[in-house]
């Protein structure tokens, strides 16, 4: 039998061991995924685009009714 994997939780660095132990995997609590998650919807985090493309299809779209 191998040794259990270890992964480092992206929020605070913890050690978190890869298994059905460890619910909140790759995260090491609840807390640290709700962290994470927030971070994302207040745009800390984000995956770059294509800003010609952006520009490009932002036509196709019909304007925002406010």
């Amino acid at each position: 039998m191998s040794a259990p994997t270890t992964v480092a939780c992206p929020t605070c660095g913890a050690p978190v061991e890869w298994g059905p132990q460890s619910p909140s995997r790759p995260f090491c609590s609840e807390r640290c995924k709700l962290i994470d998650l927030g971070a994302w919807a207040s745009e800390e985090h984000a995956i770059p685009g294509n800003e010609l493309e952006d520009d490009l299809f932002s036509d196709e779209l019909p304007p925002r009714q406010h």
